[in-house]
């Protein structure tokens, strides 16, 4: 069967002459050879039909031999099968049915008797891309079966050949298979930037696109390397540097959610070498994922001397979160003796501008730590309220100084981390017996201030109004959603509106909430915009207060109430929807 196949159609490569060649040496041996596979059934439909018989007749084979062998051999199996599929096509099946059908029973049988070693002397005794084989790729169906064909046999040369094939033609963005894609750095290289493309394009649904991404550079070391090489260069560039550098450090903190000790690599790129104790004092932490007063120590030293690291080798994703976590989570101990150091590190990594000086030469930098005092004090007198369990009641008390320092970016962070950590606790809501708990209020006042930390604040009520609190009759799990939905509410009028409705539209499409939630949302929502509406705001928001179980009982007699007059706005000014 392997020599039926390995001679039976990829011989057209062959130099001109050695047939004649192969036929002189060993007459009666080709003929014998030619007529094994003129006795194979359909032989005749082979590609390689006119190569075998030339040699046949020029070896001195019989020319009634060989018609009757072929004609008796013939069993139309392929014009059975276009038979078929004309026939349905008389009997009212879609053109497009019938083709699918036949193409989807042909995938079926390859993936069932491919043999890669087989496939591989397409390239070996070819000697030149087939002209089917260019075909193929044009067409969405075969593409995909090459596609799971190379994800099954990642050593397949000619499937490897093929998705390069693919990659050359344009087709990159199609490869979703990251072992397929790794395979060779060229379409690798091309699915990367395909990847980044859409980050980079995409605003809307940034974390799609960074998962996506990150997804496929942590596929291996190999590719995690080059990538994270690359994106380090882009982000050196004036534009768009910044984007890199979040893409960079989004991959990093995907790779450690799933268990990749990455901390060598960061720190090979990150220039640290040039300061050998702070980066092994940073080294140990990161690798640990844990802080210890004495690596802190070490890099207090460095930073608060006369000639400090550059700030960059701090401001690291993973090292910040664990300052975050250590100062602002409730009953977190640290040495009284070390805190000061917390504090000036996170104080140090986010109000420090440093920057290369433009006269003086490039290894030179200039410090501007105007804010540095102003944010230390600000993080020193968060982190003694956030330090003591307090009920609401207490906190009262402290509003005006949490509002005053929540102005700072940082301390904004750490504060919806100590709220997170706070009415997470299954018993805070059973506790709680006011109609908006007071550290979700100081949630509203961080969402006034910081627009950049709206989707963590978003984050944090999903996953509060999504949370079972099976403890609490329904009536009070009701009121406390609808104060959830208040805070969402407040988080819309401060500009995050259509993560918001999004949201909220998916619960009512999944319906797995109750609709009295949803018509109160709406409610809410009626009563605080005015138009002119987003396009995308219109196209979310305006089928569920068209819908007569959300807003039948809301709407009057006549178009003066809020729905009618939403509807009726919309229908006039936007002709999309």
């Amino acid at each position: 069967m392997e020599m039926e196949y390995d001679e039976s159609g990829w011989q057209q490569g062959r130099p001109k002459g050695e047939d004649e060649e192969m036929a002189e040496d060993n007459p009666q041996e080709t003929i014998q050879e030619c007529l094994e596979k003129f006795l194979t059934p359909d032989y005749i439909m082979e590609p390689g039909i006119f190569t075998q018989l030339k040699r046949y007749f020029q070896s001195g084979g019989s020319p009634e031999e060989v018609i009757m062998m072929l004609s008796e051999n013939y069993k139309a199996v392929a014009q059975m099968a276009n038979l078929l599929a004309e026939w349905l096509i008389l009997a009212g099946v879609k053109v497009t049915d019938v083709q699918a059908m036949v193409e989807n029973h042909l995938k079926d049988m390859i993936l069932k008797t491919f043999d890669p070693k087989k496939a591989d002397t397409i390239f070996t005794e070819e000697g030149e891309t087939p002209d089917w084989l260019t075909e193929m790729i044009d067409h969405p169906t075969w593409r995909s079966l090459i596609y799971r064909l190379a994800e099954e046999y990642p050593d397949c040369l000619m499937l490897n050949f093929t998705i390069k094939l693919i990659s050359d033609a344009g087709f990159q963005s199609e490869i979703t298979s990251i072992s397929t894609a790794a395979q060779q750095i060229e379409v690798f290289s091309r699915v990367l930037k395909t990847s980044i493309s859409k980050f980079l394009s995409n605003p809307e649904d940034i974390q799609g696109a960074i998962q996506e991404c990150a997804r496929m550079v942590c596929h291996g070391q190999h590719t995690y390397v080059y990538s994270q090489v690359l994106i380090q260069v882009l982000s050196q560039e004036t534009k768009g540097g910044f984007n890199m550098k979040r893409l960079s450090q989004e991959i990093t903190k995907y790779a450690l959610q799933n268990n990749q000790n990455v901390t060598p690599i960061t720190m090979a790129l990150n220039g640290s070498a040039a300061y050998p104790q702070a980066c092994q004092a940073l080294s140990s932490m990161l690798s640990r994922n844990t802080l210890n007063p004495a690596d802190i120590t070490v890099l207090y030293r460095n930073y608060s001397g006369a000639d400090p690291p550059p700030i960059d080798l701090i401001r690291n994703p993973q090292f910040l979160e664990l300052l975050v976590d250590s100062l602002f989570k409730a009953g977190v101990k640290i040495n009284p003796e070390h805190k000061s150091k917390y504090i000036f590190l996170l104080a140090y990594a986010a109000s420090v501008v440093d920057t290369p000086a433009k006269k003086r030469p490039l290894t030179e930098r200039v410090l501007n730590k105007e804010e540095l005092k102003s944010t230390i004090q600000a993080i020193e007198k968060v982190h003694a309220i956030c330090n003591v369990n307090k009920g609401s009641t207490e906190l009262i008390a402290e509003l005006q100084t949490l509002y005053n320092c929540i102005k700072f970016p940082v301390v904004g962070v750490g504060v919806i981390r100590w709220i997170e950590n706070t009415v997470t606790e299954p018993s805070y809501f059973k506790l709680s017996t006011d109609s908006c708990p007071t550290h979700l209020a100081i949630l509203d006042e961080v969402a006034a201030v910081h627009p950049t930390l709206h989707q963590q604040i978003l984050s944090l009520l999903i996953r509060l109004f999504e949370s079972k609190q099976d403890e609490l009759e329904i009536l009070v799990q009701l009121e406390m959603k609808k104060m959830l939905l208040d805070r969402m509410v407040n988080l819309l009028t401060r500009g995050c509106v259509v993560p918001v409705v999004k949201y909220i539209k998916q619960c009512w499409g999944k319906g797995d909430t109750d609709i009295s939630l949803i018509r109160y949302f709406v409610t809410e929502v009626l009563e605080t915009i005015t138009h002119p509406y987003s396009s995308e705001f219109v196209l979310l928001f305006l089928p569920m207060v068209e819908n007569e179980e959300i807003t039948g009982t809301m709407r009057g007699e006549g178009d003066n109430d809020p729905v009618s007059e939403f509807i009726v706005h919309c229908k006039a000014h936007y002709t999309t929807v």
